[in-house]
């Protein structure tokens, strides 16, 4: 929550369930600071965790695109 009292809306799904060494990134950001008003400055910056999660996303989707059969299994 920030100042006002808000929560976070709008999070989609993939971003919110993706994964980076284990940890699901937006998850972990936000229990590591429960508990604490969350600033303007940290909101910027959860939001900006969010577009670049949803960035790497679309990027990850057109690299599986231009390379059949990747990843190597």
């Amino acid at each position: 929550m920030n100042k006002q009292g808000d929560c976070f809306r709008g999070v989609p799904e993939a971003v919110w369930n993706f994964y980076i060494g284990g940890y699901q990134v937006c998850q972990k950001w936000l229990k590591d600071r429960k508990g604490r008003t969350l600033s303007d400055e940290d909101i910027l910056h959860y939001h900006k965790i969010v577009v670049a999660l949803a960035e790497t996303i679309k990027l990850m989707q057109l690299i599986d695109a231009a390379i059949p059969g990747f990843p190597i299994e």
